[in-house]
């Protein structure tokens, strides 16, 4: 089972070909056993594309995104910009412009350029946020609210944070922060992360404004735990910074594995701008996963 391991600035991803999973019983099974560190191929998840047929398709082929604990996720940005390099990669796909059918829906994607073999830069249209509590979802107490803004989240312990709350593909919640060093924000990721009031979980973005053009994040992942960057993420800190009035329209999101950048256009549309490198080349053995599946 031929796989390729890209990252996007170290979230890194173990991308498939849809046949080549043909016959594995379980994906959520076999996405926790492949991304294990020590016993597995490694990685933060795995993505899987498929070809759409038919000229009328509204995309060019599937994504299913699967985090590193089974659970499968609606989309990523690191991930999806993993597979779109994929398939430029395997010279499956050599127009400039390319579509995801997504649980979140379509998502477009432009390849930008090649810095190097093995190096892609793509902007992707990765979707329109929501901000009320149902979408999100998010059980707002004691009624639903339009926004989740400045929210004093009670987390296990007794302790106020303060919380801006949104839907940007996956459900996300921000905690803005003057110093990472002086926040044990690991913690409180991983009790957010669970909250009962985030009734699909959530993924956390703990937020550090520079100036009007440039943010600071890190990344406690729904399914994951902490990782070192996260695209969905990028831009959910982004928009929550907008959204306080903290920042201009297009920004730059620096996490620990490197720069994202982020406008959102006037039209509600998030774009995220990053890169996707070739980590190496697998096989996972077929005898496995019928052993197992």
């Amino acid at each position: 089972m031929r796989f390729l391991k890209f990252h996007g600035y170290g979230n890194d991803y173990l991308v498939f070909e849809e046949t080549e999973l043909a016959g594995v019983a379980s994906l959520n099974e076999f996405a926790r056993r492949v991304c294990e560190r020590h016993y597995g191929a490694g990685a933060d998840g795995i993505a899987v594309v498929g070809e759409l047929a038919g000229a009328d398709a509204a995309a060019d082929f599937s994504l299913r995104i699967f985090n590193h604990d089974g659970s499968e996720a609606a989309m990523s940005g690191n991930g999806s910009r993993c597979a779109a390099a994929y398939l430029y990669e395997r010279a499956l796909w050599t127009r400039e412009e390319l579509r995801f059918q997504t649980l979140a829906g379509v998502k477009l994607y432009r390849l930008r350029a090649r810095p190097q073999p093995g190096r892609y830069r793509f902007e992707a249209e990765i979707g329109r946020p929501r901000f009320d509590s149902p979408s999100i979802p998010f059980r707002a107490e004691p009624a639903p609210l339009p926004e989740v803004r400045a929210y004093p989240l009670v987390v296990p312990g007794g302790e106020v944070v303060t919380v801006t709350a949104l839907q940007m593909c996956n459900p996300n919640c921000c905690v803005f922060v003057e110093d990472f060093e002086a926040t044990d924000w690991r913690r409180m990721g991983r009790a957010i992360e669970s909250h009962r009031q985030f009734p699909e979980k959530t993924n956390v973005e703990f937020v550090r404004v520079r100036d009007r053009q440039r943010v600071e994040a890190r990344v406690w992942e729904r399914g994951v735990g902490e990782t070192l960057s996260s695209g969905t993420g990028a831009c959910a800190a982004a928009v929550a910074s907008m959204l306080n009035g903290l920042v201009e329209r297009e920004v730059s999101v620096n996490m620990p594995g490197g720069l994202l950048e982020v406008l959102w256009r006037n039209d509600g549309e998030v774009l995220l701008t990053g890169d996707a490198e070739l980590v190496y080349t697998g096989d996972w053995p077929d005898e496995r996963v019928k052993a197992e599946g």
